[in-house]
């Protein structure tokens, strides 16, 4: 079985090798990097890349992993921002398709992500409850909205408290975009190195104590994007009717930022 799809995109010269968490003759799961959308977001054009676009096309073109792997039909069972890193789960028949898709707008999809946040958590565990708009405002962010929002809920707790920082394990309900952002930033809890929701960077200098730039250098923030990542996920199989447990590990950049902080923030 093939490890690793490997997937390119030549225009703009980028490449992707995508590691298989899970595969059978109904489901694969993927670890999707941080930075590739799912599927086409409203704010980009048609011939920006996205995960999908790319896999489809692999598919048509009966690429060693398609083969490998037995796809012919792939859709995604659920949300994975852009932005974010980690497990993606996609159905590879109709039928498989069509009853964890339910499960998903049902909310009963058990996925578990981690979230780096900034500021202090009121308490070890809540959930919010709040809709969520079901189009983003020009800015590309996603309001809470009591009135005309769709209904999501989202339970939180809390892994592990930094000065002016906390990790937190993230429970959606009902896969609304930008789930977790909003209900975090609505908590007035915005994910680290997330501006769209006002989340603010992270820097060793602002850590560690007697830091000191060398001359003529910039220093970059521990992690450049939000501080998202599909940990884990729990379904019982839809063919097969046995329980299902799948896991990713953390990316590079995440683990740095979490090595510091315990390190100095502690």
């Amino acid at each position: 079985m093939a490890q690793v799809i490997k997937l390119s995109a030549p225009q703009i010269h980028q490449f992707w090798e995508i590691p298989v968490i899970y595969a059978d003759a109904d489901l694969l799961a993927v670890d999707k990097p941080s930075g590739l959308s799912v599927t086409l977001l409203p704010s980009q054009t048609p011939d920006v890349p996205t995960l999908m676009k790319l896999l489809h096309a692999g598919i048509a073109e009966q690429k060693s992993w398609a083969v490998e792997l037995g796809i012919t039909y792939l859709q995604a069972v659920h949300r994975l921002d852009a932005e974010a890193s980690g497990l993606l789960l996609l159905a590879k028949t109709k039928a498989a398709f069509t009853a964890l898709a339910n499960l998903a707008g049902a909310g009963l999809l058990d996925r578990t992500y981690l979230a780096l946040c900034q500021g202090t958590a009121p308490c070890e565990s809540w959930t919010a409850d709040q809709p969520i708009s079901t189009k983003p405002a020009p800015a590309g962010f996603y309001r809470l909205d009591e009135r005309r929002g769709k209904k999501s809920s989202t339970q939180f707790e809390v892994v592990q408290r930094f000065s002016r920082w906390t990790l937190l394990k993230c429970r959606p309900a009902y896969d609304r975009p930008h789930q977790v952002r909003a209900h975090l930033a609505g908590e007035r809890l915005p994910l680290a190195a997330d501006p769209l929701y006002r989340g603010g960077q992270i820097y060793l200098s602002r850590l560690k104590r007697n830091y000191t730039l060398k001359e003529g250098e910039t220093e970059n923030p521990l992690i450049a994007r939000p501080a998202l990542h599909s940990e884990s996920l729990r379904i019982t199989h839809p063919t097969s009717g046995e329980a299902l447990s799948l896991t990713c590990p953390l990316p590079k950049d995440f683990s740095v930022v979490l090595k510091y902080l315990r390190r100095y923030a502690g």
